[in-house]
């Protein structure tokens, strides 16, 4: 089997999927790679071999004869540089979110439907042990039909992670219910087993607003000043110069099945997870934990509040980012750009968690007021659940 010549456009964080996808002689390699940011290009060839080829313009990669790329720009960069590489036929792996609004989600899946190019969008989640976890125990009836989803997502190093570079400014990417919560609607959606159709949002800048300690990080990577101890939030230093997204926020959803779900975020909690609380007609489970030693409880009997679980599943995580996820979603994508097929991740789910996210933040900026989120063309979304043949 011949190595897949893959691309790379974007060496920042995230490109640890590049790593995981260059096995020269095991079925894929890295061969060119494409970055704004010379000292990532000049470090290129002891990451990918002296054969990698490298560029600042992904452009030039577009007639480079590749089997597929992966697309690990910022967030508004993704919609243009996809676009660009469906159109050329070349398989897209599309970092999460998709796009930035829910129209820029639209124009891809367009896309890839028109060129009939392979489109695979990275939501690492549907992989992650306790997520499967959880969608197992859901489909073996475990708390019977699911009613409700409720997830609070605590994110302690928010100030670091989402404050200090590009995130911190909306037209990057349009906010945090978008950005952070992509992954979250997802996995509610995935959990639900339906999509959102009606929302509404409240939330705002109330903490890191505050802090007029600001300064041009361009160049920077987030290693460079990611600290523990950067503790208490009002202790932040160094912000980006535009602070315009909401560090704290929540969403109500009304699914396409019936099912109602909440959603919680906030960027400046001491502890730093994830809980989904799922309930249905015959009980409710939680996850306590989301990486290794976290266990999933499920209540079935009526009771007052007691913390013993009627069922404790126990959840093992594998080695590898994302609680063992990452390595099990980059496999997917290399088997999906080799052979297609059905895959666990989903373009039209990528794209419904972006449009929820969008519509709850249009509402939180504009009193909390019901939106509704209007469904993907039933020609694409035929196309898709079809895998994409």
């Amino acid at each position: 089997m011949d190595d897949l010549k893959l691309g790379v456009v974007g060496l920042g964080n995230r490109s640890d999927l590049a790593d995981l996808a260059h096995r020269p002689g095991s079925g894929s390699l890295v061969a060119a790679v494409c970055d704004r940011d010379p000292r990532l290009l000049q470090a290129a060839p002891g990451r990918f071999g002296d054969q990698v080829r490298t560029t600042p313009d992904h452009h030039d990669l577009l007639g480079a004869g590749l089997d597929g790329v992966f697309v690990l720009t910022p967030d508004h960069t993704h919609e243009q540089i996809a676009l660009d590489f469906l159109a050329a036929g070349v398989p897209v792996f599309l970092e999460k979110p998709m796009a930035i609004t829910t129209e820029g989600c639209d124009r891809l899946l367009a896309a890839a439907h028109e060129h009939r190019t392979p489109l695979y969008v990275g939501h690492n989640m549907r992989h992650m042990p306790v997520v499967v976890a959880m969608r197992d125990l859901i489909a073996k009836g475990a708390i019977g039909e699911v009613k409700a989803v409720w997830c609070r997502h605590f994110v302690g190093n928010g100030g670091d992670y989402y404050f200090k570079d590009w995130h911190a400014d909306r037209r990057n990417t349009t906010g945090l219910l978008l950005q952070k919560g992509a992954h979250d609607i997802d996995v509610i959606h995935y959990l639900a087993g339906g999509y959102t159709r009606r929302v509404n949002a409240m939330g705002g800048l109330t903490v890191y607003g505050g802090i007029t300690s600001r300064r041009d990080r361009s160049g920077e990577r987030m290693t460079e000043w990611l600290s523990h101890e950067n503790w208490p939030p009002l202790s932040q230093t160094g912000l980006h110069p535009v602070v315009d997204i909401e560090d704290l926020s929540m969403m109500q959803m009304h699914l396409d099945n019936g099912v109602l779900a909440g959603y919680q975020q906030c960027h400046y909690t001491p502890d730093n997870w994830r809980n989904y609380t799922v309930i249905g007609t015959e009980g409710r489970l939680e996850n306590f934990g989301d990486s290794e030693g976290s266990e999933i409880r499920v209540w079935n009997r009526r009771s007052d509040y007691r913390a013993e679980a009627d069922l404790v599943v126990r959840v093992h995580t594998p080695t590898g980012t994302h609680g063992g996820a990452d390595p099990v979603l980059v496999a997917e994508f290399l088997r999906f750009a080799r052979d297609g097929g059905a895959t666990v991740t989903s373009p039209v789910a990528a794209r419904e968690a972006v449009a929820a996210g969008y519509a709850a933040t249009m509402s939180l900026r504009d009193g909390g007021r019901a939106l509704d989120v209007a469904p993907v063309a039933p020609d694409l979304a035929a196309y898709f659940a079809d895998g994409q043949q």
